[in-house]
């Protein structure tokens, strides 16, 4: 039986309906060998949204995991695959992940977060005296003009709060289709996603079975007592009930 996924439509006219569910290409450690293998395993599945970032270090093995789909014929074109990546803070274009990915278009890109950084290697979390002012307005209008020149059919950013959304619409001429953030039954974004439904931005959810553990803490999602009974109630698993909420 062919899988069906529920897919949303973004406010760019040339931009295709995103699948509702994606695999996320982001593991640390990883390598090229492993990223390619677990893309290839997702689409034999069924899966057709993937979401990388030049952070990840993840776009060359994703666009040479979709290309080898396409010649195994897992994938009629590459149009069946819906590609986000991200614009990391310390680079003022986005222009290098066409290079890395092998593509000449991204379905959706994305400002990773609203900071910018000076120059220097990619490193997160981001060191404090390395973070400098960030300039809505120009790296908006560098978003913008890879829409209008077909590099990425829709534009849209992640991490962003209300406040930083009000000062991104200020200066927006094309307006964010998306805005990406953590999001979980511990961490339910009420306020974003009110405020998104209303200038008609989609929210996507990145980590909903819990996020990355940077400081070596518990994972509030998938070791949740209160989860752990719901899950039990409903004979299924926790990350299972959880995608289900």
């Amino acid at each position: 039986m062919a899988v069906v996924v529920p897919e949303a439509v973004l406010r760019h006219g040339d931009a295709r309906p995103m699948p509702a569910v994606g695999m996320g290409v982001a593991e640390y450690p990883s390598t090229p060998e492993r990223t390619r293998d677990a893309v290839l395993a997702a689409l034999e599945v069924g899966f057709r949204h993937f979401d990388t970032a030049s952070l990840y270090r993840t776009e060359a093995p994703l666009g040479e995991a979709i290309a080898e789909a396409t010649r195994r014929g897992l994938l009629a074109s590459r149009e069946e695959a819906f590609v986000t990546t991200k614009l990391w803070c310390s680079r003022p274009s986005g222009k290098a992940y066409g290079t890395n990915l092998q593509m000449e278009y991204v379905d959706l890109y994305l400002i990773h977060w609203p900071i910018s950084v000076k120059p220097g290697p990619m490193v997160f979390p981001v060191k404090k005296e390395d973070v400098v002012p960030f300039d809505f307005g120009g790296v908006w209008r560098a978003m913008e003009e890879c829409h209008r020149v077909g590099l990425a059919k829709a534009i849209g950013v992640s991490n962003f709060t209300t406040k930083h959304l009000d000062k991104q619409l200020a200066v927006a001429t094309i307006l964010p289709a998306v805005n990406q953030v953590e999001m979980n039954p511990t961490w339910q974004q009420r306020i974003v996603r009110e405020y998104c439904a209303a200038k008609g931005i989609r929210v996507t959810a990145y980590s909903p079975l819990g996020g990355q553990n940077w400081g070596g803490s518990a994972n509030y999602v998938m070791e949740s007592s209160v989860l752990t009974e719901i899950a039990r109630a409903r004979g299924k698993s926790i990350a299972q009930s959880t995608m289900m909420a």
